[in-house]
């Protein structure tokens, strides 16, 4: 038979063993825990540029009839100038389909912006 003190010797270190484990576990639970609490306390802090963002991104058709409007055209105007229809127009306006590459670089120039500002303009 083994004696108590060999016994105790041979259980020692695996004993240490399991507590040191058991504290890297526990540190990286923190650890991960401390870095969820940073990441909600920025997202919580960011909801006003969140809305911002929000009020700011619009989609093409919204940037056209903004852009029409501000330049006090209608929808049959436009149309004529781009030789489409007024029907074409408003399905840009309101979403339905997108303007041709042409057309929407005729529209840029219809409304004296650059084309690209227009796209800017637009939600990604």
């Amino acid at each position: 038979m083994e004696s108590i003190t060999a016994q105790f010797v041979r259980l020692v270190p695996a004993a240490i063993l399991v507590v040191l484990i058991n504290l890297l576990l526990l540190a990286g639970i923190i650890y991960l825990f401390v870095l969820l609490v940073k990441a909600l306390r920025k997202y919580l802090k960011s909801g006003e540029v969140r809305k911002e963002k929000a009020i700011i991104r619009r989609t093409l058709g919204e940037a056209l009839k903004e852009h029409r409007v501000r330049c006090k055209m209608t929808q049959e105007f436009v149309a004529e100038r781009l030789g489409v229809s007024r029907q074409a127009v408003s399905k840009w306006e309101n979403g339905s389909s997108d303007p041709s590459t042409s057309n929407l670089l005729a529209l840029a120039k219809l409304y004296g912006i650059d084309p690209e500002e227009l796209l800017k303009e637009v939600q990604q």
